[in-house]
């Protein structure tokens, strides 16, 4: 019987995440699963209710000190449980009902067929607007285009133990997490994926979110956008000397590209990812079957 840890961040929507472990709770077949939530210095009190469930083993949350953003909320909860806890598959699952809980099954499903190393929940529809859909494409392609990396997954996988040593000894992932599993493992199990829709009130993912998201994926992989990118400047500075000046306008475009993808490269640290657990305050144990 395999143990799973399902890790969910979480700031100020309480409502969602025990929604969504209600949900989880009805999935858990003879499997073994904890929750360990990261409370990411939320400013909302967690209610003191009594909990119930049928088949979830326990829940724990790991409180911040400070506000750290969802990536790295992760990262963290993926350091304190390969330090801390017993585990053979680590599940990162949003707290706000997008991740459906009905696809638990074919993770484990999976697990118990193959024993891969990593599961990925490849998105097969949005539930999001079509603006947002348009972008999302966008996004997909421009990845693809400068990357070489095609990435249809996000936070939702499903990781050995193996697996979580691994991503843990890159810096990639406290900068993004789907980008640096791209680059660490070259092929994995896939399940499709629906994306669901929010359990209470509206996605707090803007398309400012999503460039910022695109442009992290990408700099985990910045040796190889640095030489494509600077291919492309070097042909609109030929295509500005023999035909328009104009050019030098997309050249420059291209060297503003290269300093952003500096900057967000600040976050690839491994040392930062390595002293994470100095942002816990305390841990919770709220649930024990």
């Amino acid at each position: 019987m395999k143990k799973y840890i399902i890790l969910i961040p979480v700031f100020n929507d309480w409502r969602s995440v025990f929604k969504l472990i209600n949900n989880i709770d009805l999935q858990i077949h003879n499997e073994t699963v904890d929750i360990l939530i990261v409370n990411d210095a939320s400013t909302e009190n967690l209610d003191n209710n009594e909990k119930n469930f049928l088949k979830i083993n326990s829940i724990k949350i790991i409180n911040l000190i400070k506000n750290s953003g969802h990536r790295k909320a992760i990262a963290t909860g993926l350091k304190y449980c390969q330090e801390n806890l017993e585990y053979d598959y680590i599940i990162p699952m949003d707290g706000d009902g997008e991740d459906r809980p009905v696809e638990l099954k074919e993770f484990f499903n999976k697990v118990e067929d193959t024993q891969p190393e990593v599961i990925t929940a490849i998105r097969i529809k949005r539930s999001e607007g079509l603006l947002f859909k348009f972008f999302y494409s966008v996004h997909k392609i421009f990845t693809n285009l400068i990357t070489g990396k095609l990435i249809k997954f996000g936070n939702y996988t499903c990781l050995s133990k193996s697996a979580v040593s691994k991503i843990l000894s890159s810096g990639s992932v406290w900068l993004s997490f789907s980008g640096a599993l791209a680059k660490i493992f070259p092929s994995y199990e896939t399940i499709d994926s629906i994306r669901g829709i929010r359990y209470f009130g509206p996605s707090k993912m803007s398309i400012l979110g999503l460039i910022l998201h695109s442009l992290r994926i990408s700099t985990v992989f910045r040796e190889t956008i640095f030489i494509r990118v600077v291919i492309v400047i070097l042909m609109f500075g030929l295509l500005a000397y023999y035909y328009s000046y104009y050019f030098l306008i997309l050249s420059l475009g291209g060297w503003v590209f290269l300093f952003f993808i500096i900057c967000l490269a600040l976050d690839d640290d491994i040392k930062k990812l390595n002293n994470c657990l100095n942002n816990i305050k305390s841990l919770s144990d709220i649930y024990s079957r």
